[in-house]
């Protein structure tokens, strides 16, 4: 399922919300010291592109949690908004249902992008 999945994904909506990252990455990354954030969102965005057979798990401490929520201020909320409006759509059909859960994991992880691990 992990390659005609990501397939299916990149081709269905997966390089829309890919871009929705790159394009946070580059407005992140206007700044000197938002280019660490903007980096980050430029290695969500691969995982955007493609999530199938991927796993996030999540840890970190107080620096990872300060970035949080500064980056749930500036950014995290859209991005994640984005991702849970295309889940619901996906899950009205049942073919739809495995997508929607590939964007429900990217809306948490749109909340709480760093201390974050994508293996």
């Amino acid at each position: 399922m992990g390659c005609l999945g990501n397939l299916l994904w990149f081709v269905f909506g997966g390089f829309i919300s890919g871009v929705s990252w790159c394009l946070a990455g580059c407005l992140w990354c206007l700044t000197l010291i938002g280019i660490p954030v903007g980096l980050q969102c430029f290695k969500l965005a691969g995982l955007t592109f493609f999530p199938f057979g991927k796993e996030v798990r999540y840890g970190g401490g107080a620096g990872s949690f300060l970035l949080n929520v500064v980056w749930l201020l500036v950014s995290g909320l859209p991005l994640a908004l984005e991702h849970v409006v295309w889940a619901l759509v996906l899950c009205v059909t049942i073919v739809g249902i495995p997508f929607g859960l590939q964007h429900f994991k990217l809306a948490k992880l749109a909340l709480m992008p760093f201390g974050t691990e994508v293996y």
